[in-house]
């Protein structure tokens, strides 16, 4: 078998970093996200350590991988506080809507890292969110080839 396209460290091991993760610009982060991220910081330091103990190589690239993402964006967040009013939707608010079938949806809007929509949150960068953005209760705004009435905003 020709090796001609291998690349292999000095030691023999055909194994080195792991490139990047690709960072976003968009940086708003809820104080519950930049726990979240506390969090998973310190998750992935204490496994490393682990993983370094073990002389797992392939488990250390992965996680000092992401260990660089979670901390590259643990610098650039950019924390907003929770509205301070449930007039307009804002970053942060927890907005529900009523479709044209009568199905009601509540979305929370937060950061990118944050965003889950299963579990109800949605990224402000979204096209929901977008939509969603600077609404009152009573608004209507399209959501996919319908619309919807926004029904409340809360924090």
């Amino acid at each position: 078998m020709s090796r001609a396209f291998v690349r292999e460290t000095e030691g023999g091991e055909a194994f080195e970093d792991l490139p990047d993760r690709t960072l976003s610009p968009h940086h708003l982060v809820t104080p519950s996200g930049l726990a979240q991220m506390n969090a998973e910081i310190e998750t992935l330091e204490r496994r490393l350590e682990e993983a370094k103990a073990t002389d797992d190589k392939a488990e250390v690239a992965r996680l000092s991988r992401d260990l660089r993402y979670w901390s590259a964006r643990r610098v650039s967040a950019e924390v907003v506080p929770p509205p301070a009013d449930t007039a307009h939707v804002r970053f942060g608010a927890r907005v529900t809507f009523e479709r044209k079938d009568g199905r009601l949806q509540t979305y929370r809007i937060v950061g990118e890292d944050e965003a889950d929509p299963t579990k109800g949150m949605i990224s402000y960068v979204s096209p929901l969110a977008q939509a969603l953005m600077g609404k009152e209760v009573g608004d209507v705004i399209p959501v996919g080839s319908t619309t919807a009435e926004i029904t409340e905003i809360a924090i």
